[in-house]
């Protein structure tokens, strides 16, 4: 069994690992044995479904979402991620969402939300006769809300917003997050600083009209549409953030998850990750016996995993939408000397990945309980990439070489110098590493044509982060962004969600690229670092 790099056990100790009697910390094994007997001693299943789950999950061929990880065994086991919710333009339905939202983020789990039936900033408000504050406003009372709470006094709050593309807010909403100067400078010296919805990642949502409005220039939205696109594309290569959120085949389906991956149209609707390690699958046959017990042990985990509140649970078991994703891909390609991009070996893995539908249907059936609306969605994979040490999601490696910061207390942060697991393991075998290739490298369209086409096998979506230049550079500026916009296009239709992050885009940020040589000379070395730090728009949230 491969052993763990020295991050990757910093990662598993600091994350996921219990106590033991008598001292110390559990051994993976020791969680893997946790995670799989508590789970499916919620259904009872045969003993073989334990036995392969532990296997899986020790050989990190499976990777539970990180909230099973943490919190199995515990007296409050709340093992599923995000809640998908929608706020209702009335003051009891403020007062609702701001219960439902606090009670999600104090018991671990992320929040999604989509404010579109919000009404306007400065509407009358007829029985008051006051004027509506709008959806940002709310926007604001939950990021705030969120500000203040730590689950276990260490997972920050994760939180998506979304407004429809035709909202009349929509211009103010893009431009949000475009902090004066002054808050920029006091936020890169202190991240704790408050600024506006500095915990919230947003999108734009867009639906079928939209492309109807955008293509059409007899539409009576034309003008509208076209204005939003540009906006937002502005935005997404110069500071991150919105992204978009599409909707095309079910404009219905729009709430989303904090990552964006999973969606629905009941309001407390639940996501329900695990992902199966591409880069330890060793055969087709493999993959199918991945797939088969990844989805039983998500199927018993819609049983096992306490809810934030009543109504969660009635949602989850009329849906019971599970998240069986994929990471490890890229590192799949490299081992085989494959370019990132569509491959007819990788197709024939995907295609046994699609069976998880009806491999989830029998295992309903045996088990005695509703068949899951939905199966599978790739999720970005934080904190489980760095204990799996593989490449996340479908995303490509990040760089060969790079420095990581990391939160150990008020103030103060750990500084890793590390060398990419899996760089590491081809440069062993005699890769140049100059020849690897990276996020950096791989430009953005062949990273949208391939997040595509796997979207192809994916029923829920896809959550991707395209690293794009430094805004101002030459690659991209004022004057050229518009051709990363003629470029994208086409592809939306195709896609779920994607959103950028320019290089440079946030202060402090907790990943910066370095030369391999310089990483060489401090590998492994921890030092500390005063400051503070923010996370990469849509990095390690779902699913670490």
């Amino acid at each position: 069994m491969q052993q763990f790099s020295v991050l990757a056990d910093i990662q598993r100790k600091r994350k996921y690992a219990h106590p033991v009697p008598g001292g110390g910390l559990e051994t993976w094994e020791q969680t893997a044995d946790r995670v799989a007997t508590c789970v499916f001693r919620a259904v009872r299943p045969p003993a073989i479904f334990t036995e392969k789950v532990r296997e899986m999950i020790a050989a990190r061929e499976f990777m539970p979402g990180g909230r099973y990880l943490a919190s199995t065994g515990r007296e409050f086991h709340q093992t599923q991620n995000c809640l998908l919710l929608r706020a209702q333009d009335s003051r009891e339905g403020w007062s609702e969402l701001a219960y439902h939202c606090f009670q999600a983020l104090m018991t671990g789990a992320g929040i999604g939300i989509v404010y579109s039936d919000v009404r306007e900033k400065g509407k009358l408000i007829r029985r008051t006769g006051g004027h509506a504050t709008g959806p940002i406003a709310l926007m604001n009372i939950i990021n705030d809300g969120g500000r203040q709470i730590r689950q276990g006094g260490e997972r920050r709050s994760a939180i998506w917003a979304g407004l429809h593309w035709w909202h009349p807010d929509i211009f103010d909403f893009i431009d949000v997050k475009n902090w004066p100067a002054e808050v920029k400078r006091l936020k890169g010296e202190n991240f704790s600083f408050p600024a506006t919805l500095d915990g919230t990642n947003i999108s734009v949502i867009l639906d079928r009209e939209f492309f109807n409005a955008f293509d059409d220039d007899g539409h009576a939205q034309h003008k509208h549409a076209r204005q939003v696109y540009w906006r937002t594309v502005k935005q997404m290569v110069s500071t991150a953030e919105p992204g978009f959120s599409i909707d095309y085949e079910d404009p219905d389906e729009c709430l989303r998850n904090a990552c964006t991956e999973v969606s629905s149209r009941d309001d407390s609707d639940i996501c329900n990750l695990g992902s199966i390690n591409m880069a330890n699958v060793r055969d087709l046959e493999h993959m199918r016996e991945l797939v088969y017990y990844g989805t039983a042990f998500l199927m018993a985990g819609t049983v096992y995993s306490h809810t934030p509140y009543p109504k969660v649970d009635m949602v989850r078991t009329k849906n019971r939408r599970l998240g069986l994703g994929l990471m490890g891909i890229h590192e799949w390609l490299l081992k085989r000397g494959k370019r990132y991009g569509p491959d007819a070996e990788l197709e024939e893995y995907l295609k046994v990945y699609a069976t998880s539908t009806e491999v989830a249907y029998d295992i309903a059936s045996m088990m005695e309980l509703s068949k899951p609306i939905k199966t599978r969605a790739i999720a970005p994979n934080g904190t489980i990439g760095i204990v799996a040490e593989t490449t996340t999601g479908i995303e490509p490696l990040f760089c060969v070489a790079y420095k990581r910061r990391w939160l150990k207390g008020e103030g103060v942060y750990g500084v890793k110098y590390v060398i990419d697991p899996v760089a590491k393991r081809l440069i062993n075998q005699g890769v140049d590493p100059e020849l690897i290739e990276d996020a950096y490298s791989i430009s953005a369209e062949r990273r949208i044509a391939f997040q595509a086409w796997v979207q192809q096998y994916v029923d829920h979506g896809i959550s991707s982060t395209v690293n794009t230049p430094r805004w101002g550079s030459e690659r991209i500026n004022e004057d050229n962004y518009r051709d990363f916009g003629d470029m994208l296009y086409p592809y939306l239709p195709k896609l779920r969600g994607i959103t950028c992050y320019p290089d440079g885009a946030r202060e402090g940020q907790p990943i910066t690229a370095i030369s391999y040589e310089a990483a060489l000379k401090l590998e492994d070395k921890e030092f500390d670092e005063y400051g503070d730090m923010c996370s990469l728009s849509r990095g390690g949230v779902c699913g670490d």
